[in-house]
């Protein structure tokens, strides 16, 4: 079981968590104690890229309130010269990363809940763009945020890094450009685990069930929540991951959060044990 403060003096960076997965996450990881840098384009409550709550302050705070130290950071991680000096920032504050969580994603912004995206039929009826925002603003930005990262756990011989991927990874059910992108998702943390193992440094894909983020309530209705989970579950889940001293023995595998709280003894945030889906329920 994930002991209480489990990461103090450990830092750790999550992309994209203005809110929903990204948010639980850096929540999770703030109550085991960690130092938080949050990142995201959003600043000011009602301007962000969609129409839902959150910005990166507010999750800062949160980080902090929950027993670790939040750092909110603006950064567009489209823009390799602001994520370049993101990691300056964090080089020069700590001079260590333990933990990269590559959460940030693009190409959905403009859908008005959860189940819009669900409503086209067609990969010839999506727009072309999209791909291009998927992959520059998710794959490419996972990719850009490792490049970056590795060094600084290579230095100090250790380290963990966690794409958020999902499902639809190993299924032909859920969109091409989707699906493409989280199994490239998936095989970057394959391959970047057999180039990182030998200086200690763990990188791993993990897959949320069904989370209650902002939009997924928002289009409550259309969503059977009863065996949901908060996005702090997932936050949870990356916690124990980092404070696990075997970690390199999963290194390069894709991991369920809710199978992991049966392996590592955690629970939800209302004591709830969500069921591990498999690709074939999800």
């Amino acid at each position: 079981m994930t002991q209480p403060q489990a990461l103090v003096g450990k830092v750790a960076l999550v992309t994209g968590a203005s809110r929903g997965v990204g948010k639980g996450i850096a929540q999770g990881l703030g109550e085991a104690g960690a130092t938080v840098y949050v990142t995201g384009r959003t600043t000011e409550a009602g301007k962000g890229a969609v129409a839902l709550p959150g910005t990166i302050h507010e999750t800062a705070a949160e980080v902090t309130r929950l027993g670790g130290r939040g750092i909110a950071v603006r950064c567009d991680h489209t823009r390799d010269d602001e994520v370049a000096r993101l990691f300056e920032q964090i080089a020069a504050e700590h001079g260590r990363l333990d933990v990269l969580v590559n959460n940030v994603w693009g190409g959905y912004e403009f859908f008005n809940d959860g189940t819009e995206f669900w409503k086209e039929k067609g990969f010839w009826t999506a727009p072309l763009s999209r791909w291009d925002q998927s992959f520059q603003a998710g794959v490419r930005a996972h990719y850009a945020a490792a490049v970056l990262a590795a060094p600084l756990m290579i230095a100090q011989g250790s380290g963990l890094i966690v794409n958020v991927s999902f499902f639809a990874a190993q299924r032909a059910d859920k969109g091409v450009i989707y699906g493409v992108a989280k199994a490239a998702d998936d095989h970057m943390a394959a391959c970047m685990a057999h180039e990182l193992r030998e200086h200690h440094v763990a990188v791993v894909s993990l897959y949320p069930g069904l989370v209650r983020t902002e939009a997924v309530l928002k289009a409550g209705a259309f969503f059977e929540l009863s065996n949901s989970e908060s996005p702090q579950f997932i936050g949870r889940a990356v916690a124990a991951l980092a404070a696990d001293n075997r970690i390199l023995d999963r290194t390069g595998q894709v991991l369920v959060a809710a199978a992991l709280a049966t392996d590592y003894g955690f629970s939800d945030i209302d004591g709830r044990q969500p069921r591990p889906l498999t690709a074939a329920e999800a």
